[in-house]
C-alpha cells in the first residue's frame, strides 16, 4: 500500500485561541508478531500556556526523558535497505523528500515539516529477510533529516493507544 505525500502533511485544523490544533504524524511501530506497520496518528493533547514570559501558545508537551539530536543528510538516490530505527525517534525532514516502507507493505513519502515517529524496534525477520523498514531519498536533492532519539522503550501499539 502506497500513501501519497499529500496524505502525510500535518493537519493544522485550527490556530485560534479556542480550538486546540491537531498535528498529524506517521508512526512506524512493531506489532505483537514482530511485523513493522505504519499508522496515521495525531498530536492532540494541546494546552494554552506561555513559555518564558511570552504570550500563551498551543503546546503538546511530550514526556520528559533523555534524548539526543542527530542531523543526517541522505544523498540523492540513497536507499537504506531493511533495518530498524536505532532507538525510538522523532524524524523531521528539513529539506528534500524521503520515503519509508514498513514490512506490511505500506510506503509513506514525506517532505519538509512532516513528522514520523520511528519505533520499529524488535521486529522479526520474515521469509523474505525483511526486518524493520526500508527508506530512501526521492528526487534530485538530498534529504536532510533531524532526528530526536529518545530513551524509552517502544510500545507494541499504534499511536501509543491503550
Amino acid at each position: 500500500m502506497e500513501t501519497s505525500a499529500a496524505d502525510a502533511r500535518p493537519e493544522k485544523d485550527s490556530a485560534d485561541a479556542e480550538t486546540p490544533p491537531r498535528i498529524g504524524y506517521w508512526h512506524i511501530w512493531t506489532d505483537d508478531q514482530g511485523v513493522s506497520r505504519q499508522s496515521r496518528c495525531a498530536l492532540e493533547h494541546f494546552f494554552l500556556k506561555g513559555i518564558g514570559g511570552a504570550a500563551a501558545q498551543w503546546n503538546d508537551a511530550q514526556p520528559e526523558e533523555r534524548a539526543s539530536v542527530v542531523f543526517t543528510v541522505q544523498p540523492v538516490g540513497w536507499v537504506g535497505e531493511w533495518h530498524e530505527n536505532p532507538a525510538p525517534q522523532w524524524i523531521v525532514p528539513l529539506a528534500g523528500r524521503w520515503w519509508v516502507e514498513s514490512m506490511d507493505g505500506t510506503r509513506v513519502e514525506m517532505g519538509p515539516g512532516e513528522l514520523s515517529l520511528g519505533e520499529d524496534q524488535h521486529c522479526v525477520a520474515d521469509a523474505h529477510g525483511r526486518k524493520g523498514h526500508r527508506s530512501g531519498t526521492i528526487g534530485s536533492e538530498p534529504a536532510v533529516l533531524m532526528t530526536v532519539r529518545l530513551s524509552h522503550s517502544a510500545p507494541h501499539r499504534p499511536c501509543h493507544k491503550r
